[in-house]
């Protein structure tokens, strides 16, 4: 088990934890630049209490290097009277990603990006997960806010050359990715903290970027 590399990029990060399990990667496979033809990448399935449906949508980046997941409705909340369920929110997405043939690609990098209100004592935390159906091999990190803050964060976290976990070659395998947000009510719990990624507000999108291999 390996630490990815950890970028605080905001002000107030108390800690930051993000682990890789992974195996070695392919053989079979090759370095390449992003592939020329079409990439698209569909939601299948969406499921939690983060998005619920129609909520969350996705989109390629240009030159096929990365693409975006935009949610809607995906915030957590604590104090001033909301509810215990509120302080908890997750969404897993199962996402079919149609590549080129003859290339495979792993997620070199991601970022993430929302919102937050925390009231003094309050704490947040923004977690994800993701994996290829039918591995076991899981991508994860996690990253926490304390209160007293109030604006919009940020975190990244990248995984070494050598940690890389690629779509086997030639196989269709769904995307997953669990994302989750969690806060903690304030010293003063009539006032209301939360944490989102919601694209009501502007910039509000996680990034996935890709790298990609030529299979032989």
């Amino acid at each position: 088990m390996r630490a990815l590399r950890k970028f605080p990029l905001l002000a107030g990060v108390v800690s930051l934890a993000a682990v890789m399990l992974a195996g070695p990667a392919q053989a079979d496979a090759v370095p390449a630049d992003a592939p020329g033809g079409k990439v698209t990448v569909e939601v299948a399935t969406v499921n939690g209490s983060g998005c619920p449906q129609g909520t969350a949508s996705v989109a390629v980046g240009p030159g096929n290097t990365s693409f975006t997941v935009v949610y809607s409705r995906f915030l957590a909340e604590a104090g001033g009277g909301a509810d215990a369920v509120d302080s908890r929110k997750n969404c897993q997405i199962n996402l079919e990603v149609n590549i080129p043939s003859g290339y495979t690609y792993a997620i070199a990098k991601a970022e993430y990006r929302g919102f937050g209100h925390l009231e003094r004592g309050a704490t947040g935390l923004q977690q994800a997960s993701y994996y290829f159906t039918g591995s076991s091999q899981t991508t994860s990190s996690a990253h926490e806010l304390e209160g007293p803050y109030n604006g919009t964060w940020r975190f990244a976290d990248q995984a070494a050359v050598d940690e890389l976990v690629y779509k086997p070659c030639g196989e269709q395998r769904n995307f997953n990715i669990n994302a989750e947000l969690r806060v903690g009510a304030g010293d003063d719990a009539a006032l209301t903290s939360f944490m989102a990624m919601d694209s009501t507000k502007a910039s509000i999108e996680t990034v996935y970027h890709f790298a990609w291999k030529r299979c032989t």
